[in-house]
């Protein structure tokens, strides 16, 4: 008799929604959590760090600070959510816990339309306000250089010129990579990716993003047949495998891990999202980079929080 549970593909247990609706019955237990979570050891003060404040017992939720501000009758003001992404926002705590939390669960990500369906947010808009948000709260401020086996790849986000409307493309000579947009990833084998937007694919942009999140203890840097990778034998042992002639793994040398990762953000952009736009897509990368990063993580939701 087959083994089932042998098959199974392995994951980390995560928050659930019936988890999310008992640790959130209401907007006060959302605020609770945000202060516990921002100043386990209590608040402080945003503009200085000052530890010694004072609660407003007029507003809740509100401190002053008199060491920040003009003088002792002209204390500076702060709320729980003054620094935050949450700031200024007139959309209750719970709602963009409940988005943050279904981005966070849906591996290839879920679009502000479905999310506009799913929790009526009053306008698409308001939807989308709220995941562009969050996504500028994802990114890694506390990155650290790669490790071990480091593979390293760039690919291009966009649609085909030959499938854009005749008036919309760039001239009747394209190669398949025009009009898109290039993207470099760098990711250590079984750890964390890191990836961003950039303008060109020569020697000198690839070489100093190498170099910047790679650290120069690295076992390997593998990569393809790119000429714009030949800098790195100057600092690493690098090796590179000839997709063009049809290799694809010679030994431990091989670019599948990105691959993989590269498929996954394809995916969501193509089958969730179907268009990111130049301006945006740093935004993207940073919730695919983050969900990816945390794939391990049991309490995804609060590291979340947390950055934010």
């Amino acid at each position: 008799m087959k083994d089932y549970k042998a098959t199974e593909p392995r994951f980390t247990r995560q928050m659930t929604l019936a988890d999310f609706d008992r640790t959130f019955p209401d907007e006060q237990s959302c605020w609770t959590y945000l202060l516990l979570r921002r100043w386990p050891d209590g608040p402080h003060c945003p503009r200085c760090n000052n530890d010694h404040v004072y609660e407003s017992t007029a507003r809740p939720w509100h401190w002053q600070c008199k060491k920040c501000g003009k003088n002792n009758r002209s204390p500076y003001r702060f709320s729980l959510k003054t620094g935050t992404v949450f700031e200024e926002t007139k959309m209750p705590l719970r709602a963009w816990y409940k988005v943050l939390h279904l981005m966070l669960t849906s591996k290839k990500g879920i679009s502000a339309l479905q999310l506009h369906r799913l929790l009526g947010t009053g306008s698409y808009r308001s939807a989308w306000y709220i995941c562009m948000r969050l996504r500028a709260g994802m990114k890694d401020d506390d990155f650290k250089k790669l490790m071990g086996v480091v593979e390293v790849d760039e690919t291009f986000i966009g649609g085909k010129e030959k499938n854009k409307h005749r008036s919309k493309r760039i001239g009747p000579n394209t190669k398949g990579t025009t009009g898109k947009t290039p993207v470099i990833g760098a990711i250590s084998r079984k750890g964390n990716i890191v990836c961003q937007m950039i303008e060109a694919t020569d020697m000198k942009t690839l070489d100093s993003f190498v170099r910047r999140t790679v650290s120069d203890k690295v076992e390997l840097v593998a990569t393809d047949e790119h000429p714009s990778y030949g800098m790195l034998k100057r600092g690493y042992r690098h090796e590179s495998v000839a997709h063009s002639l049809g290799e694809y793994v010679r030994g431990e040398i091989h670019t599948q891990s990105i691959d993989s990762f590269w498929a996954l953000l394809k995916r969501g952009i193509i089958g969730t999202y179907h268009h990111v736009s130049k301006k945006y897509l740093p935004l993207y990368l940073n919730e695919f980079q983050f969900r990816f990063n945390n794939r391990r993580e049991a309490d995804i939701f609060g590291k979340a929080v947390e950055g934010c």
